[in-house]
C-alpha cells in the first residue's frame, strides 16, 4: 500500500458509509473453491426447489405493462398479452386473439379494453363471446405477475410468494435479461456467493460467507463490499429462497439495510435450438435513513438507469455462469476426449 493510501485509510471517518479500499490485484485474492463446496450449493437448491410458488410467475416490470399499449410475453411455453385497464389494474390473457388467431399483442387498448387490430374484437376482464377469459394476474408494486395453473402444476396460491420488502420512501429499479438455462440455473447461481468477488471484481471485494444454510436455518450470510472504483460501502447480507423459482439478497447490516435485490427466474419456452429460455427478472428496492436518500429519490429519472446498468452488467456475466452449469447437465459439450 503506498503511504498516500496508508494515511487516507488512517484519517478516514470510519463512519461513513463509503470507505476506501485497500489495492489488492484480483490474483491476489484469498481463494473460495475449498468453501465452494458443491454440496452445499446442491443442498441449498435442492431446499429451494420444494417451495411452493402457488403457480404465480413474475414476467415484467410493473412500469413496463402501460394503459396505451398491450405487452407480449411469453411465459412457460404460453403466449401471453399485458395491458391495463381504465382503473390501471394489470391485466393478462392468451395473445392469440378467439376469434382467427390474430396476435392480440399487436392490438390497440382503448378506455382500457383490448381491442384486436383484425377485425376489432374487443377483449376486457370479462372475456368475450368466443371463450377467451383473462388469467389471474397480480402487480406488486414493482413487478408484474401471472398465475399458470396448467404450467405450474402446483396447488394455486390466491397470490404470490413475496418476500418481506422495504417500507415507506423506496427507489427501485428491475432488469431482465435471458439466457439458455433453465430457473434452477438461475437460483444456483445466486446460491453460490463465493464466486462474487473473483467473477465481478468490478462490483465487490472482501467478500466473505460468515454462514451457510441449514435445515434449521436455511441462508446464506455473507459480508461483501460494494465496490465504487477506489471506494466501497461495506455491508452483511443473506440470501434466501422464498419460493422455487426467487433468491432475495437482503442488507441485514450496514448502509441501506433491510434493501433487497430479488431474482426472479421465469421459464419462458423453447428456443429455436431446441433447448430451454429462462428469463431473468430482478428487482433491486432500496432504502436508507440517510437525509441525503430524499434527494436520490427526487432525482430517481437519473439513478434509476445507473441501478439498471449495474445489474445488467453483473447479469451478463452470470448468465455465462447459468447457461454453463445447464449445458454440462444436459450434456451439450463436446466431448474432447
Amino acid at each position: 500500500m503506498s503511504n498516500l493510501s496508508e494515511r487516507l485509510q488512517r484519517l478516514w471517518p470510519k463512519d461513513w458509509p463509503l470507505q476506501p479500499i485497500p489495492p489488492l490485484s484480483w490474483s491476489a485474492q484469498r481463494p473460495t473453491y475449498r468453501d465452494a463446496k458443491p454440496s452445499i450449493i446442491n443442498a441449498a437448491l435442492a431446499r429451494s426447489q420444494r417451495r411452493p410458488t402457488g403457480n404465480w410467475y413474475a414476467f415484467a416490470a410493473s412500469r413496463a405493462v402501460r394503459v396505451d399499449h398491450p405487452l407480449g410475453i411469453a411465459v412457460a411455453g404460453v403466449e401471453l398479452v399485458a395491458w391495463r385497464n381504465q382503473q390501471r389494474q394489470l391485466q393478462v390473457g392468451p395473445r392469440s386473439c378467439p376469434h382467427l388467431g390474430a396476435d392480440l399483442a399487436t392490438g390497440t387498448v382503448h378506455r382500457g379494453t383490448l381491442i384486436c387490430r383484425w377485425h376489432g374484437l374487443a377483449l376486457d376482464s370479462d372475456g368475450c363471446q368466443f371463450g377467451w377469459r383473462p388469467l389471474p394476474s397480480h402487480d406488486d408494486g414493482v413487478l408484474a405477475w401471472v398465475r399458470l395453473d396448467s404450467a405450474g402444476a402446483e396447488q394455486p396460491l390466491d397470490k404470490p410468494v413475496i418476500a418481506d420488502r422495504p417500507t415507506g420512501q423506496t427507489l427501485s429499479a428491475v432488469v431482465s435479461l435471458v439466457g439458455s438455462c433453465e430457473p434452477r440455473d438461475i437460483i444456483a447461481n445466486r446460491l453460490d456467493p463465493w464466486h462474487g468477488a473473483w467473477f465481478h471484481p468490478y462490483s465487490f471485494t472482501r467478500l466473505e460467507v460468515l454462514a451457510t444454510p441449514t435445515d434449521d436455518d436455511d441462508r446464506f450470510v455473507v459480508a461483501v463490499t460494494f465496490r465504487m472504483g477506489r471506494f466501497g460501502v461495506p455491508v452483511i447480507a443473506e440470501f434466501t429462497c422464498p419460493q422455487a423459482r426467487t433468491v432475495v439478497m437482503r442488507i441485514i447490516e450496514g448502509e441501506g439495510w433491510g434493501s433487497v435485490v430479488e431474482t426472479h427466474a421465469t421459464p419462458i419456452g423453447l428456443g429455436d435450438d431446441g433447448h430451454p429460455r429462462t428469463a431473468v427478472i430482478e428487482a433491486t428496492i432500496a432504502q436508507s435513513s440517510r437525509s441525503g436518500f430524499a434527494r436520490a429519490r427526487q432525482a430517481a429519472t437519473l439513478i434509476q438507469p445507473v441501478m439498471r446498468y449495474a445489474a445488467t452488467r453483473l447479469w451478463r456475466d452470470d448468465l455465462a455462469y447459468a447457461e454453463r452449469r445447464y449445458q454440462l447437465r444436459a450434456g451439450q459439450l463436446p466431448d474432447l476426449l
